[in-house]
């Protein structure tokens, strides 16, 4: 009797500790879905799940783009896809090498998993640091998370699986390799991180002006709904324009602040202008934008 006490409440305590995502796809387009990550930043609360995911259902497969945080959020999401059909998800695009995009790559055994030359090294070389970093911010979400590095290299313009074709756009600005999906079926544009929608944008690794570049030609793309990295999805234009003027506020403050000889602190306290103050964590964001972008500018337009 002691010994199944003993493992009945074994059994609880691991349930206990799993966190509960309350994933629940929304439905965009005929066999077309997307997750819709919180606008936040990575918290205990919201367990990592803080940016989105979307999946593809064809005649014989499911196609999944990005994995999310950990692997509690893949299981979890892998359950909901179940609830609306039994075709395996087989293939997996990782749009860049951040972790919220990727850490549930391990939930998916047998996909394929698909990513440019650069994201799946990023994954391979420092995937273990971006767990080890989660798991002090996000705690019991990351549980079981291990690396599984894309093992399918995405070089073409086009992705064709089970007789199903994507438009494979390959940008940066973002990252140093930002990939961004058309599915000309649907006129669905996924681009992943290089837009944020009302959302402060985060830049990490960003590359400001290639971001810009990118962003102008992804304006050109005749889609008819987009589907951002971070935000709710949008049929117009708008997402595109309003980073691209974040974008050009973050030059321009960094700009003139290095000039000036301003200091992290006497940035940070500046005034901010309402449209920007106004997207969702943009504190947090900005204070991290400024410590990492802040030293480039410094470098390049301080007074000597």
């Amino acid at each position: 009797m002691k010994i199944l006490l003993l493992i009945t409440y074994s059994i609880s305590f691991i349930f206990a500790n799993n966190f509960d995502f309350k994933l629940k796809p929304i439905k965009i387009a005929e066999n077309t879905y997307y997750f819709y990550g919180k606008e936040e930043y990575f918290s205990k609360q919201n367990g990592g799940d803080i940016s989105n995911s979307a999946f593809i259902i064809t005649d014989k497969s499911v196609i999944l783009i990005d994995t999310g945080s950990s692997v509690q959020y893949a299981e979890q999401m892998k359950k909901e896809i179940a609830k609306i059909t039994k075709k395996p998800i087989k293939y997996i695009i990782n749009t860049h090498h951040h972790p919220d995009h990727f850490l549930g790559n391990n939930a998916f055994k047998n996909s394929d998993i698909y990513a440019s030359k650069f994201t799946t090294n990023e994954i391979r070389q420092n995937g273990d640091f971006y767990i080890e970093n989660l798991v002090q911010i996000v705690s019991n979400a990351m549980n079981n998370t291990e690396i599984k590095s894309p093992n399918k290299i995405i070089k073409e313009q086009e992705l064709v699986l089970d007789s199903y074709t994507l438009k494979i756009l390959h940008f940066d600005g973002h990252t140093k390799s930002d990939i961004v999906i058309y599915d000309e079926n649907t006129k669905i544009l996924y681009t992943s991180d290089l837009i944020f929608n009302q959302r402060a944008l985060a830049t990490p690794h960003a590359n400001i002006n290639q971001w810009i570049n990118s962003l102008k030609k992804l304006e050109k793309i005749d889609y008819e709904l987009l589907v951002p990295g971070h935000g709710l999805i949008s049929k117009t234009k708008k997402p595109i324009i309003d980073n691209i003027s974040y974008l050009k506020f973050l030059d321009n403050i960094l700009k003139n602040s290095a000039k000036k000889g301003l200091s992290i602190f006497e940035i940070l306290n500046q005034d901010i202008p309402k449209n920007i103050k106004d997207y969702s964590i943009f504190e947090e964001e900005f204070e991290r934008s400024v410590i990492n972008l802040f030293p480039s500018y410094e470098n390049r337009f301080s007074s000597k």
